[in-house]
């Protein structure tokens, strides 16, 4: 039997042990190298074929760049090579696509990347990347908006211990709590929607980003050139070139960051409401998860926790993506690199972090016996806020206040529920009965406008789903 080859991945988002963790395979598949290598030359064909259009070549040409540019036809491992020799892989990617044009006299392979610098056809490559990747973010966030708002409506009149501090602070709804996560989500739906336009654009601009090449005569043909390519591509036309302007994929990573920084915080929430003391929630039971190898009674918030650890990962990524922003003068050293870092990584993570998000919150279970227990662990003094204010009117503010801190620190310094120590107060019950005084210190009768707060995210959100999808 031969031995197994085991692949070479040294990274989490190609781990074959913890890339379906950190990722998914829809993402890798965008950023793979198959498919930037195929970017490439869909770009150069879009190019070819432009150039034709256009009349800079010759359009026999063009027909033949596009039937015979095939990445089936590459030599990987040479391609390889040559990049770490030249280090960039678009003039070894040139090389074999004139050999398989036709690279001798009359052949269309000389027209293979006609104008163009390595930059552009490596930019607009990545630009279409990148508009299919926020294609799949778009969809992934609609997905859990709508598992957010479901979660939201049936837990609207679910009351529960608000916390400040990691302290008790006044009751709130868990569906309150989850439209507050909806509306990060709808934000960011809008901002990916804002975000598209600024970076799905195409990048034909040649060696200092002027279009020298195409001619620099008042017949210069390279806007029309550089038109009809983003047509063919599907991408927009910046005002300028874009080589050393990378302000839109700054912005791309950094709306990744937002939305992992907010899955993020969920998880953090996630992660201390399942904890043993608090035990309200719990990610959705799948035999095996989150198990110890030494303690069988665990069930450890795994999908959280790696929500958690992408957040990290891509907001350095984030800083990393601005810190590449400053770039000298028409073409950079070095800053432009780091994007290629930064790029796939941060897409995938995020993609892994939403499919985390999806799980988790789709099938989340919710213990509200649990949660009214909780809410009742201070005895009502969760609500003191709430007696005090309802006492003010008939007895004034200042003597409700003093009223109540006695009654506090009854409860605190002797036992007993705040309910008890007011209706040993004489002050107290002259004015209020005893039915009025436990209605008043119930915490589900202080919930301000949580349930509507709820109504209103739900109809919100309802509203931006209504709107077409852009993809």
């Amino acid at each position: 039997m031969s031995p197994i080859v085991m692949p070479m991945a040294s990274t989490v988002v190609d781990s074959i042990l913890f890339r379906d963790a950190f990722g998914t395979a829809k993402m890798r598949a965008i950023f793979s190298d198959h498919a930037l290598i195929q970017r490439y030359i869909d770009a150069e064909v879009a190019l070819a074929q432009a150039e034709a259009r256009v009349g800079v070549i010759p359009a026999e040409a063009a027909e033949v760049i596009a039937r015979e540019s095939k990445i089936e036809r590459i030599d990987f491992d040479h391609m390889r090579e040559e990049t770490d020799i030249v280090g960039y892989p678009i003039l070894p990617l040139v090389h074999q696509l004139v050999a398989m044009c036709g690279d001798g006299e009359g052949g269309a392979g000389r027209y293979v990347h006609w104008g163009a610098t390595t930059q552009d056809i490596m930019d607009t490559a990545v630009a279409l990347q990148v508009r299919d990747a926020l294609d799949s973010i778009d969809a992934d966030i609609r997905e859990l908006r709508s598992i957010l708002a479901a979660l939201a409506k049936k837990h609207r009149d679910t009351p529960m211990a608000g916390r400040t501090h990691l302290q008790q602070a006044l009751p709130v709804t868990f569906g309150y709590k989850v439209a507050i996560w909806l509306a990060m989500f709808d934000r960011h739906q809008e901002r990916l929607a804002q975000l598209r336009p600024r970076v799905a654009l195409v990048e034909f601009a040649g060696a200092a980003g002027t279009l020298a090449s195409l001619g620099t005569s008042e017949g210069n043909q390279g806007f029309a050139v550089q038109q009809a390519m983003a047509e063919m591509l599907g991408l927009g036309v910046p005002a300028t070139t874009w080589h050393v302007a990378r302000d839109g994929f700054a912005e791309a990573v950094n709306l990744l960051a937002l939305v992992t920084g907010s899955l993020g915080k969920i998880a953090l929430d996630i992660m201390i409401m399942a904890s043993t003391e608090f035990a309200e929630v719990y990610e959705p039971f799948v035999k095996g998860r989150g198990a110890s190898s030494t303690m069988p009674q665990k069930r450890n918030p795994i999908s959280s926790e790696l929500m958690l650890a992408a957040s990290k990962a891509v907001r350095q990524h984030a800083g990393l993506m601005v810190d590449a922003m400053v770039q000298d003068f028409e073409r950079a050293t070095g800053p432009w690199h780091a994007e290629w870092i930064a790029i796939p990584e941060s897409f995938i993570l995020t993609s892994g972090a939403l499919h985390q998000a999806k799980f988790a919150l789709g099938g989340l279970v919710v213990d509200e016996a649990r949660m009214a227990h909780n809410l009742g662990i201070t005895k009502g003094l969760i609500v003191a806020e709430a007696v005090m204010m309802g006492m003010a009117p008939h007895i004034g503010r200042q003597q409700a206040h003093d009223l109540v801190y006695d009654a506090c620190r009854t409860v605190n310094d002797h036992g007993g529920t705040l309910a008890e120590a007011l209706a040993a107060l004489p002050a107290v019950t002259a004015h209020f009965d005893r039915a009025t005084i436990d209605r008043l210190t119930d915490p589900a009768n202080y919930l301000g406008l949580a349930p509507q707060m709820v109504d209103r995210a739900l109809a919100l959100s309802a509203e931006l789903s209504s709107a077409p999808s852009p993809t």
